[in-house]
């Protein structure tokens, strides 16, 4: 299913691991020198959710078509996470998801469904 620009803020996070990383340090780059973004820092390690290494994005209903173009162009088979920022986390990581490429198994544990 194509992502759909229901909400008004999301964040993207794009996995990479140790053998692309250099690749997904110029991508984070560009996101943040080309468009202008907010990107949040290269976690070389787990973080929350996400079972591999990931970069945030953050954006806004404004900025999500010409994000998630950008990024399909340019994530060169990388998987990516786009989910809705509606303050329930649990929520935004199951049913407000969107995936660019194959999916990433998430650890849920620590959010609790509301």
């Amino acid at each position: 299913m194509y992502p759909q620009n229901l909400h008004h803020h999301y964040h993207a996070h794009f996995y990479f691991n140790q053998h692309s990383s250099e690749f997904a340090a110029e991508i984070r780059e560009q996101i943040h020198r080309v468009l202008a973004l907010y990107v949040g820092r290269f976690n070389q390690r787990l973080v929350g959710p996400h079972t591999m290494w990931s970069f945030e994005i953050d954006f806004d209903a404004e900025q999500f078509s010409q994000l998630l173009e950008w990024l399909e162009t340019h994530r060169n088979g990388h998987s990516v996470l786009i989910h809705a920022v509606t303050g329930n986390d649990y929520l935004d990581h199951t049913e407000y998801v969107y995936w660019l490429g194959d999916p990433v198994e998430l650890d849920l544990r620590g959010f609790l469904p509301q």
